[in-house]
């Protein structure tokens, strides 16, 4: 164990070099490796690089036990080779680690395509060959190995699904320490390793993501031990981290929170020392800080430590190849010789290099790792690729979900009664908080309160393990040990929300509106490896990705235009059908529906819509849930068609739109009361794609039940309109849907000022539906006129009075016929 004192040392540090070569560079002079521990660690790394390069390479002889030709070379080289070397060692000296102290440690693969060393290290633990069998631990299951990395048919670059022992695949840049929290969150014992590319540390949402230690309990917790890999270049550039000093790249992670511990150089013998004193160091730290928060009770901040590891780009590769610098430049980051099927030489120079790792000591006759080697990794479930945490649906547990139904609002009549739909979720919020206290957690960035959902704190308060005020214990609501986690960075939430559930436990992450866009591409990654999950037999269904969307776009009085923008529904459908699912329920017994399926759910991405101002309540709670299981339905209350044909559909998705097209619906009524008029409300969004493009879908018999055929339809939208066209293309009478939604106008507008500009309000949807009957011809002109008069009316006093007027504003279902059965 390292002994030193760090301030010691790094002192001396600031002024070294910071070139990534020559003896190894730390804190610690430790040498914990007796000469035999040194010499297996090094074969062991030998191991994993010639797999690492076989992988990119062959397709046959796998071991070299002939001459190397171009018969055994991939046609198509790809893959990348740059950041195998620094993973794999930082493994290797973990499964030590993990041996010695039987440690309970999961793997994150931060630097995207280091998927080689994750993959070689699974295959020599044994872990790859018990889940894919024909990949068996011989010369045949070596080749095939080898063949199917970055092959048609086979595994991609990343640590994706079919990668045992990842929960994070690296797709986009970004995420790895934020997954990497999610995933100890609730996990007292765990030690997610993390390796940080540096290319990936110039990213915006992982620069976030250092501060999660300001939200990690000793006592609750597991930790996180980073590894910032910095071997110096991105594709073609260096990288910013690997090119400041030592005293400032230490001032930054200090000021981060985080202790630095440097462990620099190319030298294998002096490095493997420097890392294995350093990294026992680190969980031994770990392990200290948890045992005086738990055996004191008291949680606090420490000073976390992390690894800054050092080492040359393609570490262990030629350092030049044709008289141009390849090991420690930018060029060994993809294939690091990419012409040996043109150039002879070089073919000869990758026979020479991959000859040099001595594959015939490492393996035995039959193709396997020696006995010796073998002997080093840990076995069982302590192998991080054999990890649960990493497939987690096999941890996961149900909810205990109370009975939301107890949670109803009282609906004597649809369209009458005011209330707020989503202080009345946050009921059943607070309550799923109380029954599930280990494995449920609330992300936010810094909005639960402001969303109307602060009842919460009444079940667990904010994580908050920095310094406390006075003036905290009025309302703040912030705790040591709490379920709810806000942090101004929807990327970091959306991260650790991400690891909670791919870990095993469930969540719900809520957030404005027209700031979701900001983890579009990070929704879009999960989707993908959601996706790619269900086509790996192995990996066992986890908890579903919950997205809460409120703060809408139609209720934005102050913020104004920046704050309107409901696209985000947009990005959602363009997803695998398999994964998603968008809901936008009308009222607080819809939405109280709504999520109890939502959180009984597993592998989606839930997204659902709802305003946290008040708005008027429709449905009984047994209405809404025939409702809500039919995802679309005629609310017969509202129409005045029963038994007839209807002259004009008007539909409505979402709340505000619900409540003008209500409004409406009323106004043709009372103006044209000789028409039939059909109301349809769309709840469940994918109900109107056809039943062959979506499990949801509705046949075309049950569309045509709803909408017709032949008659106009009148659908205001809550999200842009266009997508509804897109939803309902193949639908036959597409040319009778006319859709209402959000075309990019708005200001600091009153609510019905904002809709008139996108011609959602009440007014332009009845005068639509009017010039759509042909056969009122010109009956109903006067009711035109006096619509356009009343919407004239209503938008001068906006302007002159700065709301809108009360009989508007108090606007409520007339008609008897509406009393809810």
């Amino acid at each position: 164990m390292a002994s030193s004192k760090p301030t010691e040392v790094t002192e001396d540090l600031k002024e070294l070099s910071i070139s990534p070569y020559g003896d190894a560079r730390s804190f610690s002079s430790e040498q914990p490796l007796s000469a035999e521990e040194l010499r297996k660690t090094n074969d062991y790394f030998m191991a994993t690089m010639y797999l690492c390069l076989g992988m990119i390479y062959l397709k046959e002889n796998p071991l070299l036990r002939d001459p190397l030709t171009l018969d055994h070379i991939k046609r198509r080289l790809l893959g990348h080779w740059g950041s195998d070397a620094g993973q794999s060692f930082t493994w290797i000296h973990m499964n030590r680690l993990i041996k010695k102290y039987d440690l309970d440690a999961l793997f994150i693969s931060g630097p995207g395509h280091g998927a080689p060393a994750v993959l070689s290290n699974s295959y020599l633990e044994g872990v790859y060959s018990e889940v894919y069998p024909d990949k068996s631990e011989d010369l045949k299951g070596l080749q095939r190995f080898f063949k199917a990395f970055s092959f048609p048919g086979g595994i991609g670059s990343h640590a994706t699904p079919e990668t045992p022992g990842s929960l994070h695949e690296g797709g986009e840049l970004g995420y790895s320490i934020s997954h990497a929290f999610g995933s100890v969150f609730d996990h007292p014992d765990l030690i997610s390793l993390t390796m940080v590319g540096d290319g990936e540390s110039e990213t915006g949402p992982l620069a976030t993501s250092w501060h999660s230690t300001k939200f990690l309990n000793p006592i609750t917790d597991g930790a996180v031990l980073p590894v910032l890999h910095l071997n110096g270049y991105k594709i073609n550039n260096p990288t910013i981290l690997a090119r400041i000093s030592h005293k400032e790249l230490e001032a930054l992670f200090i000021g981060y929170g985080w202790q630095p511990y440097f462990v620099e150089g190319s030298d294998l013998p002096t490095m493997h020392q420097a890392m294995a004193s350093t990294l026992e160091h680190c969980v031994l730290e770990i392990k200290k800080y948890q045992k005086q928060a738990r055996d004191s009770g008291k949680a606090f901040r420490p000073r976390w430590p992390m690894i800054v590891l050092r080492t040359p780009k393609g570490w262990t590769g030629p350092r030049k190849v044709d008289g141009k610098f390849l090991e420690g430049f930018w060029r060994s980051h993809q294939v690091p010789i990419p012409d040996v099927a043109k150039n002879k030489n070089s073919l000869k120079i990758l026979e020479e290099w991959m000859r040099s790792y001595r594959p015939e000591k490492l393996f035995d006759e039959s193709g396997a790792l020696i006995p010796e080697l073998k002997d080093l990794a840990p076995t069982g479930v302590r192998r991080m690729s054999a990890n649960p945490v990493a497939n987690g649906g096999i941890l996961r547990r149900k909810l205990h979900l109370p009975d939301f139904r107890d949670y109803a609002t009282p609906v004597k009549q649809g369209g009458v009664e005011n209330v707020g739909s989503m202080a009345i979720f946050a009921t059943f919020l607070r309550d799923i908080v109380k029954n599930n206290p280990n494995h449920f957690r609330v992300f936010g960035p810094d909005e639960t309160e402001s969303n109307k959902l602060g009842a919460i704190y009444e079940a667990g308060k904010k994580v908050w393990m920095g310094e406390y005020f006075e003036e905290d214990a009025d309302g703040g609501n912030l705790a040591f040990a709490g379920r709810v986690m806000e942090m101004l960075s929807e990327h970091t939430c959306e991260g650790w929300l991400e690891g909670y559930v791919l870990s095993g436990r469930h969540g719900l992450l809520n957030s404005y509106e027209p700031f979701i866009h900001i983890i579009d591409s990070m929704v879009n990654q999960h989707c993908k490896w959601l996706e790619k999950c269900l086509e790996v037999e192995w990996r066992v269904k986890v908890a579903s990705l919950n997205i809460l969307l409120t703060a809408t776009v139609w209720r934005q009085d102050h913020n104004g235009f920046t704050h309107q923008d409901p696209g985000f529904l947009d990005v959602v459908a363009n997803k695998s059908p398999e994964v998603v699912r968008i809901y936008l329920p009308p009222d607080a017994n819809c939405l109280l529906s709504v999520t109890d399926h939502c959180f009984r759910s597993a592998n989606y991405v839930n997204v659902i819509v709802a305003d946290k101002q008040d708005h008027l309540q429709y449905l009984t709670m047994e209405q809404a849930i025939q409702h809500c299981t039919k995802g679309a339905g005629i609310w017969d209350w509202a129409s005045n068609d029963q038994g007839e044909e209807p002259d004009v559909v008007m539909a409505s998705c979402g709340d505000v739109p619900t409540h003008e097209s209500l409004a409406a619906t009323c106004l043709l009524r009372e103006l044209v009361p000789e028409i039939k008029v059909r109301f349809v409300n769309v709840v469940d969004l994918f109900k109107l794609i056809p039943e062959k493009e979506h499990p949801h879908g509705l046949s075309d018999r049950e569309y045509r039940a709803l909408f017709t055929n032949d008659k106009p339809v009148i659908f205001n939208f809550h999200s842009y309109p266009w997508l509804i066209h897109r939803l309902t293309y193949k639908r036959q009478g597409q040319h009778n849907l006319h859709v209402r939604g959000y075309k990019e106008k708005g200001n600091i507008d009153t609510p019905l000022e904002l809709a008139i500009r996108n011609e959602t309000d009440r007014f332009s949807l009845a005068i639509d539906a009017i010039d759509r009957m042909p056969n009122l011809k010109n009956k109903a002109s006067s009711a035109r006129e006096e619509l356009l008069n009343r919407q004239i009316t209503a938008r001068n006093y906006a302007f002159h009075e700065g709301m809108d007027p009360e009989d508007l504003t108090g606007w409520r279902w007339p008609f008897k016929t509406g009393t809810s059965a």
